[in-house]
């Protein structure tokens, strides 16, 4: 049976019986959880998909903002400790890899680590410093979101949307620069790296630099396109994807 705080915090997009894998997706900053809803059409059918509901959006827009990034990380883990009888693998984009990293962390302390972590358009914990600060004034938070994302335009320009969008917003500014980052103990499960080519926020060398946060394997993909390469290349990123769940579900049931 699932738990009141599991169903506060995931959503399913799909997850049945036969879904041995679960991939947890985690957004990027004022991002929400329906950003990965068309995703099980591009990944196998025993795999499912959900993604992390963050406070102060969607459905949750009355829930209070987490008091830091660790602290979200901390509630997360907590949630998913039902899902830890499945086999895990964690997907995070932007401020969402660092979330995803910090929760990989907090279950393999309580000794159930993800059977794989995968990060995307974010630097690893340790490469933080000299990154820029995402925090101002509201029409600063506002440009900024919009040179990464025009279609978001358009929203911001309705008083109405504006009132209800920006708070998350501003709130996922400050989680990302506050996070103190740096060395963290490796975990013990392969990470896999994405980014875009033209991603002004992380390099494909920096996105390089996660190869440290791990005892097993690394690889990295680089696919065409900026912070948001996701969007226009999902279909490439979710068949890149696929071949990685297959070589996990493959690994974990040699070892059982």
């Amino acid at each position: 049976m699932r738990s009141p705080v599991e169903e506060r915090w995931v959503r399913r997009f799909r997850d049945d019986d036969e879904c041995g894998t679960k991939l947890i997706c985690f957004p990027h900053a004022g991002g929400w959880a329906s950003a990965y809803r068309t995703w099980p059409l591009g990944l196998p059918s025993d795999v499912g998909v959900l993604a992390v509901r963050y406070p102060g959006r969607e459905d949750r827009l009355g829930d209070p903002f987490p008091s830091g990034l660790e602290a979200l990380a901390d509630d997360i883990a907590d949630a998913l400790g039902e899902l830890t009888r499945y086999r895990l693998v964690l997907f995070g984009h932007s401020m969402g890899a660092s979330v995803a990293h910090e929760v990989a962390l907090r279950l393999r302390e309580r000794g159930c680590s993800p059977a794989a972590l995968c990060v995307s358009g974010r630097r690893p914990p340790h490469a933080l410093d000299g990154q820029r600060q995402f925090f101002g004034t509201d029409e600063e938070i506002i440009a900024d979101v919009v040179r990464f994302d025009e279609s978001r335009a358009p929203v911001f320009a309705d008083p109405g949307l504006r009132e209800v969008l920006l708070p998350a917003v501003r709130a996922d500014y400050r989680l990302v620069d506050d996070y103190p980052g740096g060395h963290r103990p490796p975990l013990d499960c392969p990470v896999y790296g994405y980014t875009g080519d033209n991603d002004s926020e992380v390099t494909p060398e920096q996105m390089r630099g996660w190869a440290d946060t791990t005892n097993d394997a690394f690889r990295l993909r680089v696919l065409p396109g900026g912070h948001f390469y996701l969007r226009a290349e999902e279909e490439a990123l979710l068949a890149d994807m696929r071949d990685v769940l297959g070589h996990i579900k493959y690994r974990t049931d040699a070892a059982s």
